[in-house]
């Protein structure tokens, strides 16, 4: 602890024992009476009460103010400090690992963690086993307020820095933010696999398949069509139709189209591509696609229409 915040807990404990003496002074000559002793008993508690806090605050400012003076640690900020590892260090849940976000809890001992946690461990706080009871750390919300902070997604292109308590909104819509890969369904941070087709021209082959993807690459974007079989109230109908590899501003600058058909007969689906921000099941179920009824596809197949077998071609294209 800095000498600054040691002369202030020096500071406190004077204050206080002038509180009391002041209380007893006052106490007697006015008489020393129940109600009197109650009332300068409330204003000494909650005088306390706010000089604690403050020093408390004081001394995570001083924290934070060390670790920004570290060497290749962190700067000042436009409005405020701005830190990397001592933030971290102080408002990171030790549970969940992840920012704090008020209500900020702590145990009687100090140790502090996020409300989401505070369920999860069964009100026993994970660092010294006492009961967490319902103690808010002001202090360290307060501390929060003066942050600020780069976007998590920094190393995938994002350089702004936000206020605490703003970051985490950005972030939840950061254009930087990773895509779920449309293969498992998992953050991929691959921009191309190893199927991607490059061309503008769509052309797959359908065989007894209910699920398929193929990737195309065409002005230097990637985009994802999808075909599938789903129930469509009680009818088996396919699916198809196409994601953009990117947010849905962008999207909107392309078009595209979908054919399939057979014995002189087609279906066509003029559309524009859905962001890959979209899920896929939020896609499939507004139906904003190439739907195929089951009977159908099978006279589209030929043969003894008991084998699926679609050959589905279009093309992508830039709007102007």
């Amino acid at each position: 602890m800095s000498s600054y915040v040691a002369a202030n807990v020096k500071t406190l404990c004077f204050l206080t024992l002038l509180f009391i003496v002041s209380c007893n002074i006052i106490w007697k000559i006015e008489g020393g009476t129940e109600v009197h002793q109650w009332l300068l008993e409330a204003v000494l508690a909650k005088k306390l009460l706010n000089l604690v806090l403050w020093l408390q605050t004081m001394i995570l400012r001083q924290r934070v103010i060390v670790h920004t003076q570290k060497p290749g640690i962190g700067v000042a900020g436009k409005n405020g400090i701005y830190s990397n590892n001592g933030v971290h260090e102080l408002l990171e849940c030790p549970v969940c690992t992840n920012l704090m976000y008020p209500p900020i809890h702590q145990c009687p001992n100090g140790h502090t963690l996020c409300s989401n946690c505070k369920t999860r461990v069964h009100n026993c706080c994970p660092t010294c086993r006492y009961d967490l009871g319902n103690i808010r750390c002001l202090a360290l919300e307060k501390i929060a307020e003066s942050l600020e902070l780069p976007c998590r997604y920094q190393d995938l292109g994002c350089h702004d820095i936000f206020p605490y308590y703003s970051k985490l909104k950005h972030e939840q819509h950061c254009r930087f933010r990773p895509y779920n890969c449309p293969y498992a369904g998992l953050i991929c941070m691959m921009a191309v696999h190893s199927t991607t087709v490059m061309s503008n021209q769509i052309r797959t082959e359908v065989e007894n398949a209910t699920w398929m993807l193929t990737v195309f690459n065409c002005f230097g974007r990637q985009f994802c069509l999808h075909f599938e079989a789903f129930q469509l109230g009680m009818a088996l109908v396919y699916m198809a139709f196409l994601r953009f590899m990117g947010d849905d501003d962008e999207a909107k600058k392309f078009s595209y189209s979908l054919e399939v058909g057979a014995n002189g007969r087609r279906l066509i689906w003029q559309g524009v591509p859905r962001s890959i921000r979209d899920s896929h099941r939020k896609v499939r179920d507004s139906q904003d696609g190439l739907i195929i009824q089951r009977n159908l596809a099978l006279y589209f197949s030929g043969g003894d229409r008991q084998e699926l077998k679609l050959r589905i071609t279009g093309r992508i294209w830039k709007e102007e």
